[in-house]
């Protein structure tokens, strides 16, 4: 499977001809991770990972193009009557099929950012047994060897040291960043750093992976 990383928190997973891409946001390039996609899955309706107008052009230019995301999100795209029948709810706890990729979902909660600050939906996705983007958490799968991680390596709601214990408690093989778009090089080096080499002490290589670059996972 074939994943290519977009600005922020957009990611593109390719294979066998299917092509499957989760939180297209505003700071990502929408457009362009949409273009050919058979599924999307959206993680939450914050902005940065969803980019409502591109995602409902998309569907309206695509017929085969299939929408899963959670309720408020699904509930606004269904606004668009016409693509209605192609938008679904996803809910935490669940399997489903996306255009051949095989899908679970955990979590349920965006992460605490302030107690002013109303906590939304958030949901994980684990696709193919393989490959986990926890939206905006740090939920770790119970039961599950996740063997690709997505990391949100710098958030509002986050410290270094959660996202070093994210890292060490999933404990998967390889790890790639997400969620990256606020950080300049001197701070992304200094959260790198410490989940480089904490993490390989608990088996993950964390690689660096720069906007539209691929990796084979």
């Amino acid at each position: 499977m074939k994943l290519t990383k977009y600005t922020h928190a957009c990611v593109r997973l390719e294979k066998e001809g299917k092509v499957l891409v989760i939180d297209p946001g505003t700071f990502s390039e929408a457009e362009e991770a949409l273009s050919g996609a058979h599924a999307v899955l959206v993680t939450h309706e914050h902005n940065d990972h969803i980019d409502r107008p591109a995602v409902t052009a998309a569907l309206r230019s695509n017929t085969a193009l299939e929408v899963h995301a959670p309720a408020g999100v699904a509930a606004a795209l269904k606004e668009n009557g016409d693509v209605s029948d192609r938008v679904h709810t996803v809910e935490p706890n669940s399997a489903f099929d996306a255009a051949g990729f095989s899908i679970r979902t955990f979590g349920g909660q965006h992460a605490v950012i302030h107690a002013q600050i109303p906590v939304v939906a958030n949901i994980g996705y684990l696709v193919d047994d393989n490959v986990f983007h926890p939206g905006d958490s740090f939920v770790v799968p119970d039961g599950i060897n996740v063997q690709t991680l997505l990391v949100p390596i710098h958030a509002p709601w986050s410290k270094v040291g959660e996202v070093v214990d994210f890292v060490i408690s999933v404990r998967a093989p390889k790890a790639f960043p997400v969620h990256d778009g606020l950080l300049n090089e001197l701070g992304r080096g200094i959260v790198e750093g410490h989940v480089t080499r904490i993490g390989a002490r608990y088996g993950t290589a964390y690689v660096r992976l720069a906007p539209m670059e691929s990796v084979e996972v």
